[in-house]
């Protein structure tokens, strides 16, 4: 079998605040939760799991691939709720997306801190 995508962890200050923040913004499924994991799973049966560390939480990158529909849901929640956005990683180009890589792309902070990019084609 070849190796596949499982799972990982997405440190959160309220666990259950960010799971519902992806849960909302990109249509996440709702998982089974245990112990100290609020848990959300993507349509490829790759499973969020949300805990709430016992130490400063340091920035990650997630990235996620939607199609230009779930794109503009995404990104119109993200206008009707003022969250800053930028077209860049760099965080120059405030407000905007990006059409680079023959599709569109956007990137902000979760509630955590950590850098979120949604983007409608792959990189490769």
């Amino acid at each position: 079998m070849p190796a596949t995508f499982n799972h990982t962890i997405i440190a959160a200050k309220d666990r259950r605040e960010s799971a519902e923040f992806y849960r909302s913004l990109i249509e996440a499924a709702e998982a089974p939760s245990w112990g100290l994991f609020t848990n959300l799973q993507l349509s490829d049966g790759v499973l969020l799991q949300f805990a709430e560390p016992p130490v400063e939480i340091q920035m990650q990158h997630y990235a996620f691939l939607l199609d230009d529909e779930l794109f503009d849901r995404a990104y119109a929640r993200l206008l009707e709720r003022g969250i800053e956005h930028w077209a860049d990683p760099q965080m120059r180009r405030a407000g905007e997306i990006n059409d680079e890589h023959g599709g569109r792309g956007v990137y902000f902070k979760d509630p955590a801190g950590h850098a979120v990019e949604l983007i409608t084609r792959p990189y490769i």
